[in-house]
């Protein structure tokens, strides 16, 4: 199968320089023409994605080929993209960055080869003027491969410095598509992880994505930049498919025994057997009252969409709740996911929903599955800064000024509710807190890079761990999840 959705990539040199903005404004505005327009974002950020929302009315996904292998990322663009007019994909850092120590994986070039779509690169013009053509040029010219199609210069003071940068690019042969004026009403308030959340601001981050549209509208060339997105090449892939991809899966083996052995304290090595059993295909199945719970609200807003879009696909009833407000677990509730989020934030209000606290902790307790990430692992610690939280782990977790933050190499130490011992995952960190301690008896993941050791826990049901995961790289993740809920 061929597919050829008009699409554009939104790159930059650097971090900083407006990609967010311009991304989103183009999303909103070609949005406003009556398009239906397919929002992506490279790489694992959580936050972008909900502006991305915001401004087409449709989920905001995102293309990691480093925790999803680079031959999903077609997939799961056509996945995303699937009725829609054009794909607006908002690149990572500068253009050529990607995982560390890992060349082109996971930047923004690579997707955009594997993507085979045309390049915008948006330009901080604020401090230079001739300079801009041997910047643009070198990017041009780095990787043949990549097909910068045009320029979007940001942050320009005046026409005069508009007429002299549009004097140094003609040099270039690069066409200038849009020329923004510096405009602080379209800034986002950041905090310690980033800009603050469109569920924390929505008001405010409507009136900011309908600044961008209106900023874009009025300074770039749509016309131009949809004909260069109709020239992206044809992708010859089929689209991802949730309910395809848990039926290739390897089925769930036999339960998991009672957690009271010892775990290794050192990360199995390369050569750790992992032999997965013989896949089936399993009988359909349909949301038969068997509920998990998935934690949201503005304490809980990191998640990948295909996480929940599996989990529905292995028979879940996915049911969201809001541990800011709501003092029960949704009725029926068989299994919990808790993903990442600001919880350092909340921690009072947290806290101060008892309720709920203790309805977690029984769950937790029955041996139900419970799948916490990040957020959630500070969630189901003793307290967190001191604020009391879930009490399932014997662990306590504080903010530091400290930034942990990359790609991780993962493998399961022993087996869980989330995968057998062996399974090979690719993960990422950003936090700003430490939980000490950093593992329990049993951890649940060994991480080789960058440097080995054990992390996260392993008690009865649960599964909690620093860990983001992207559970299309290994959808038997939510498949043995949701049969651990039929059983347990």
């Amino acid at each position: 199968m061929s597919s050829s959705v008009p699409r554009l990539v939104v790159a930059a040199p650097s971090s900083g320089s407006g990609k967010t903005t311009v991304a989103t404004g183009l999303m909103a505005a070609f949005a406003a023409r009556g398009l239906a327009v397919s929002p992506h974002k490279v790489g694992p950020d959580y936050i972008d994605p909900g502006y991305h929302a915001l401004a087409t009315g449709r989920v905001g996904r995102n293309l990691d080929a480093y925790l999803c292998g680079p031959e999903l990322v077609g997939p799961l663009f056509l996945h995303g993209a699937r009725g829609c007019d054009l794909a607006v994909v908002e690149g990572v850092m500068g253009l050529y960055d990607g995982a560390a120590g890992e060349g082109e994986l996971a930047s923004t070039a690579h997707v955009a080869k594997l993507l085979r779509a045309p390049v915008v690169l948006v330009v901080d013009a604020s401090s230079q003027s001739r300079s801009v053509a041997a910047l643009v040029h070198g990017f041009v010219s780095w990787d043949p491969e990549v097909r910068v199609g045009g320029v979007i210069l940001n942050k320009v003071a005046s026409d005069r410095h508009e007429v002299m940068l549009r004097e140094a690019l003609e040099q270039t042969g690069v066409p200038v598509l849009g020329v923004l004026r510096r405009a602080p009403q379209v800034d986002t308030p950041s905090r310690h992880l980033g800009l603050v959340p469109v569920a924390e601001r929505r008001a405010e981050a409507v009136e900011a994505v309908a600044a961008m549209a209106a900023q874009v509208s009025d300074g770039c060339d749509l016309d131009a930049l949809a004909g260069l997105a109709r020239s992206a090449g044809v992708l010859s892939c089929e689209a991802w498919d949730a309910a395809e991809a848990v039926a290739s899966s390897p089925p769930p083996p036999l339960p998991v025994p009672s957690s009271r052995g010892s775990a290794p304290s050192t990360p199995p090595g390369d050569s750790a057997p992992w032999t997965p059993d013989r896949p089936e295909r399993p009988r359909p199945q349909t949301p038969d009252g068997l509920v998990v719970a998935v934690a949201g609200g503005e304490a809980f807003t990191f998640s990948y969409a295909e996480n929940t879009e599996l989990l529905a696909a292995a028979g879940a009833d996915v049911v969201p709740f809001d541990p800011l407000r709501d003092e029960e677990l949704p009725e029926g509730t068989r299994g919990l996911v808790i993903g990442g989020g600001f919880p350092e934030v909340y921690a009072a209000e947290l806290s101060a929903n008892e309720p709920l606290r203790k309805a977690v902790a029984h769950l937790a307790e029955s041996g139900a599955p419970v799948a916490a990430e990040c957020a959630g692992l500070l969630y189901l610690c003793r307290e967190l800064d001191g604020q009391p939280m879930c009490g399932v782990l014997d662990a306590g977790a504080r903010m530091t000024g400290r930034l942990t933050l990359g790609y991780r190499d993962a493998v399961a130490v022993g087996d869980s509710v989330l995968a057998a011992a062996g399974t090979r995952m690719r993960g990422h960190e950003f936090h700003r807190t430490v939980v000490e301690p950093g593992a329990g008896a049993e951890p649940a993941w060994g991480l080789r890079t960058p440097r080995r050791r054990v992390e996260g826990f392993v008690r009865r049901g649960v599964h909690a761990s620093y860990l983001h995961t992207h559970w299309a790289a290994q959808p038997g993740v939510a498949r043995r999840f949701v049969e651990r809920c039929r059983t347990s």
